[in-house]
């Protein structure tokens, strides 16, 4: 389970790799990372607080040295309240983009104000100590999504756009543009299925635009990227590299990032939560490069950057890599969250365990009212059951503990859990154990 413990106003997270990485009651979402000089990851994004509305009036960052242990850096930029650093607005902020160059840290933030969405602040450090921002002149160019982008040779450039993507070159003070180089339809929708949230990275003389892609469903769940010899383009058309299609029966958008950290890439993106568009969480999955420098696709796992997890631990069950029917992830209390509003042949799925074969037991933790039964398979969910947990009514609400025995096969494999309900039922998970 998740450990947590707060210091000085930071949370010290040990989630053991397991996505998401954001900690039980922080929905990071739009997540943008990037390694500064100190060797750390540094993940931003905005901060989901509501499922009425997009995002919150506070930024918070997660960083790590391993990216198996994570911090969390709470508030330290905000629009609004005690701490505010912009004193012309007291609108959300929307998906922030950060840069570094000569020894200074920049955030560039989004407002939900059409006539002044965008601004800036700097800081000598990345997750503290910002100054109070300013508004960016975009020329009448305004859209959401910033990011910014520093070429080896110290060139600099503004991205930002929705639908149809727009970019500058950002003058020497990193926070205003050069307005005679706005470029518009560097990558739009109908050539590169670019829908938002756009991201530059450079690889081996590639530039990579990484952005919320248009799936088959019309819906922007993917992380998809285009690339280009020159970074104002032309871009050509890469495809996608995660899809986080089945993270919730509502997700609607993706918006993610990739970094290379220790000689391995890795993507990051985010998944719905709580049934809704919104509460979303920040997720990592390692990705691989092609020699042509193309990217393959990547599933969304439980194991996230991480190797696969053992079943003799507590594994969290709202931690789920895809939920299959009804059932969503939901709070419950301030650090901890559930998998609920489960209906009959809803299924969850977590990817990957790595099982010895010892195994003979599997406990449960639910809340119940009403008779069910757990299906629990390994591979796929036709495959052969490895047990069946019988469920009975939890007494007065409480959560209760139920076991059975399991026969596992030995190796690394995905686990189904498939809930055998009534339609009156009203079942609750909290984690699955092996022993």
């Amino acid at each position: 389970m998740s450990l947590i413990l707060l210091i000085s106003g930071l949370a010290i997270i040990n989630i053991f790799s397991q996505n998401p990485i954001s900690p039980p009651g922080i929905y990071l979402a739009d997540p943008e990372a990037h390694v500064w000089k100190d060797g750390r990851v540094y993940v931003y994004g905005s901060v989901d607080e509501s499922v009425d509305y997009w995002c919150s009036h506070t930024h918070h960052v997660l960083s790590s040295n391993d990216m198996m242990n994570w911090t969390l850096h709470k508030d330290y930029f905000k629009s609004k309240g005690e701490g505010d650093k912009v004193a012309y607005s007291d609108k959300v902020l929307y998906a922030p983009g950060a840069a570094y160059k000569d020894g200074k840290y920049y955030l560039y933030y989004c407002l939900s104000d059409p006539k002044q969405p965008e601004g800036v602040a700097m800081s000598n450090n990345p997750v503290e100590g910002f100054s109070q921002g300013k508004k960016m002149n975009l020329y009448g160019h305004d859209q959401i999504d910033p990011a910014a982008f520093v070429d080896d040779d110290g060139t600099s450039y503004y991205i930002w756009g929705q639908f149809t993507l727009k970019m500058a070159k950002l003058n020497d003070d990193m926070i205003s543009i050069d307005p005679t180089t706005i470029k518009d339809n560097i990558i739009t929708e109908a050539d590169h299925q670019f829908h938002e949230g756009a991201y530059m990275v450079k690889r081996n003389g590639i530039y990579y635009l990484i952005y919320a892609h248009l799936d088959k469903a019309h819906r922007p769940t993917q992380i998809g990227y285009a690339t280009s010899k020159n970074p104002m383009g032309p871009y050509k058309y890469g495809g996608a590299i995660v899809d986080n299609d089945h993270s919730d029966p509502e997700v609607w958008n993706n918006h993610g990032s990739v970094v290379e950290f220790n000689n391995q890439w890795y993507v990051f993106y985010h998944r719905s939560t709580h049934g809704t568009v919104k509460m979303r969480k920040a997720c990592v999955e390692p990705i691989f490069f092609n020699e042509d420098g193309s990217i393959d696709e990547v599933e969304m796992t439980t194991q996230g950057a991480g190797p696969p997890l053992n079943p003799k631990s507590i594994l969290d069950a709202e931690r789920a890599c895809a939920l299959h029917g009804n059932l969503r992830t939901e709070a419950l209390g301030t650090n901890n969250e559930i998998l609920t509003k489960i209906k009959p042949q809803d299924r969850a799925v977590y990817k990957y365990l790595q099982f010895t074969g010892k195994e003979k037991e599997v406990k449960v933790r639910v809340k119940l009212k009403g008779n069910a039964k757990i299906h629990l398979t390994q591979g796929g969910p036709w495959n052969k059951r490895i047990s069946t947990i019988n469920l009975e009514s939890s007494t007065e609400g409480q959560w209760t503990t139920f076991s059975a025995k399991v026969d596992v096969q030995e190796g690394k494999h995905a686990l189904w859990l498939i809930f055998d309900t009534k339609d009156d039922s009203e079942l609750s998970v909290d984690w699955v154990q092996f022993n």
